[in-house]
């Protein structure tokens, strides 16, 4: 007979899929699935931010389940972030 006292739990996403993965970690997750799939990752993120079209990305490393997770504006702002932060345009 089952114990009806205890509280099952279910875990529906996978570890690295939680909220504490960053955008940075999405994309360099993301950016690494592509390049081992011979994809261009620049053309094929691109292609997903500009349409919204899950599958200019591979599933290879549920690399498109783990774009999906993250705005696409949040991922255009995480690599505005870091162009400026590698450029000369904040030391001015």
């Amino acid at each position: 007979m089952e114990d009806l006292t205890r509280t099952q739990y279910i875990q529906l996403v996978p570890e690295e899929l939680q909220e504490s993965t960053s955008v940075k970690d999405v994309l360099a997750s993301v950016y690494a699935a592509l390049t081992e799939k011979g994809y261009n990752p620049v053309n094929q993120i691109v292609g997903y931010i500009m349409s919204g079209d899950p599958t200019y990305i591979t599933s290879h490393k549920n690399a498109r389940a783990l774009i999906m997770k993250v705005e696409r504006d949040e991922l255009v702002e995480e690599m505005l972030k870091s162009y400026i932060r590698n450029s000369d345009w904040d030391k001015k």
